[in-house]
């Protein structure tokens, strides 16, 4: 779902649109368009291992917003797309 997301340019790394490789780190901020809100992430740590932990432990969410339903916002927003 990442590299979709990534391949149709609906993440963002601190501002600039993001590669399906891109390596993040610690206080990076990522934005993800989804087609019903946007979601705003700031990295607060990156596992070190492949144990499993809460994703808490890993980003917080900083904002999110609810697009309307009756729109379509990336075609009516370069921006946004």
């Amino acid at each position: 779902m990442a590299q979709e997301m990534c391949g149709a340019g609906r993440v963002l790394v601190n501002g600039h649109e993001a590669k399906p490789a891109k390596e993040v780190k610690e206080g990076d901020v990522i934005t993800l368009k989804f087609s019903s809100r946007i979601v705003d992430l700031n990295v607060l740590e990156i596992p070190t291992s492949s144990k499993k932990a809460s994703p808490e432990a890993f980003y917080t969410i900083t904002s999110e917003t609810r697009l309307p339903k009756d729109k379509d916002l990336w075609s009516e927003n370069p921006s946004l797309s």
